[in-house]
């Protein structure tokens, strides 16, 4: 229950910013700082910017990051592509995982839409453990996303 009280004061948080959203950038930067500062284990957590070709890295709390990546490789873009959330236990055995830090063990990643469906970037979040993201922490990403429409 932890995590879903957590999870609860994060949306609460979040729903402000995007209810006083001026700016894209700084609404995003706000909720990664939001999430980064409520779950410790979040070793990273971000966005990346879909572009036709490739997602190019946005706002973010952590250590520093990939900057552009293939379109075709890594966790990031499979829920681009497939349009769906993407969670990985070990990020080892994942097929052509993007390594921006050998520390990161776990991962989950969201797509975010805008208004009308159409795919603005991903919510990427990292931890150090193995299988340290569940279906508590898909569902509230997941509402953290459809809160984030309001904002494109």
């Amino acid at each position: 229950m932890q995590k879903e009280e957590s999870y609860k004061w994060a949306v609460k948080q979040i729903r402000s910013k995007v209810k006083n959203h001026v700016n894209t950038i700084s609404t995003l930067a706000n909720v990664s700082a939001i999430l980064k500062e409520r779950f410790p284990n979040f070793f990273w957590v971000g966005f990346y910017f879909f572009k036709e070709d490739h997602l190019l890295l946005g706002p973010f709390q952590g250590p520093p990051a990939c900057v552009k990546l293939d379109i075709n490789k890594g966790v990031c873009s499979a829920a681009a592509n497939e349009k769906t959330t993407v969670l990985v236990e070990d990020v080892e055995k994942f097929p052509g995982h993007i390594a921006c830090d050998s520390r990161s063990k776990s991962e989950i990643v969201v797509p975010v839409f805008d208004s009308c469906g159409n795919l603005k970037a991903v919510l990427d979040v990292d931890s150090e453990t193995l299988n340290d993201f569940d279906d508590i922490d898909k569902k509230w990403l997941e509402k953290i996303a459809e809160y984030l429409k309001a904002i494109w």
